[in-house]
């Protein structure tokens, strides 16, 4: 899938000086942050939506001690 992405040019002068240097192109490194940086992505708005979601009361929240009694760890 092809995208297109308006970066800022300082930001593009670094990622054509690493690709240079490197050999290798700003397609790859584009396609690498995106890679790693989209799990970290994920964790963070995917946590605020649920964190969201107990402050209103909409998701169950557990204390430890119930959890450790519903999977018998104080045995």
């Amino acid at each position: 899938m092809a995208t297109s992405i308006r970066i800022a040019p300082e930001t593009e002068k670094r990622l054509d000086f690493l690709a240079t240097q490197t050999g290798r192109t700003k397609a790859f490194y584009l396609r690498e942050l995106i890679e790693r940086g989209l799990e970290d992505l994920e964790d963070y708005y995917l946590a605020a939506d649920v964190l969201e979601r107990v402050r209103k009361g909409e998701e169950k929240v557990y204390s430890a001690a119930e959890v450790r009694e519903s999977l018998d760890l104080d045995d």
